[in-house]
């Protein structure tokens, strides 16, 4: 009788337990909440990040103008089937049809068929193919054809 006692008692404490942690589960929870910490900016340093001449970047990048935003700030991205990304093509937004160049800052954009190659200083990018160009009022559009999961980022000219 002892024995069944004891096995009661073990099952009715488990049990208040499990209810009293999921009553107060909020209690148990770790919060972790953002924060940030106002700086003033730090001078730029003469040597360059490591203290060494600069070295030329070459190579594919199929997001190179978003790597430049002394040239174009992206604005928006899109992406999805054709026709929904068309769907989201800046008003008055017009083919630029290659070969053709384009200049942004100090950004030079070559288009060559269905490609683009984009020059900055010694630093020589190649968009690879299957992209578009569209020129708006004060805009700049980039289509990247990619099946089913197309792209379109729109771009501002950078500010001097």
């Amino acid at each position: 009788m002892l024995r069944y006692f004891a096995l009661a008692t073990v099952i009715v404490l488990t049990v208040v337990v499990f209810a009293t942690a999921w009553e107060n589960r909020e209690l148990i929870r770790i919060r972790i909440a953002s924060t940030s910490v106002p700086m003033s900016p730090k001078p730029a340093d003469p040597y360059g990040v490591t203290g060494r001449a600069n070295v030329p970047v070459r190579g594919d990048a199929p997001w190179a103008l978003s790597a430049l935003p002394e040239c174009l700030e992206p604005t928006s991205v899109t992406t999805g089937p054709l026709a929904y990304v068309l769907a989201h093509l800046p008003p008055g937004a017009t083919p630029v049809v290659p070969p053709a160049t384009l200049s942004y800052g100090d950004c030079t954009i070559l288009l060559s068929g269905d490609e683009a190659y984009v020059r900055r200083g010694n630093d020589r990018f190649h968009i690879p193919a299957h992209v578009r160009f569209y020129r708006g009022p004060a805009l700049l559009a980039v289509l990247r054809l990619r099946g089913n999961d197309n792209e379109l980022r729109v771009y501002l000219p950078a500010q001097p």
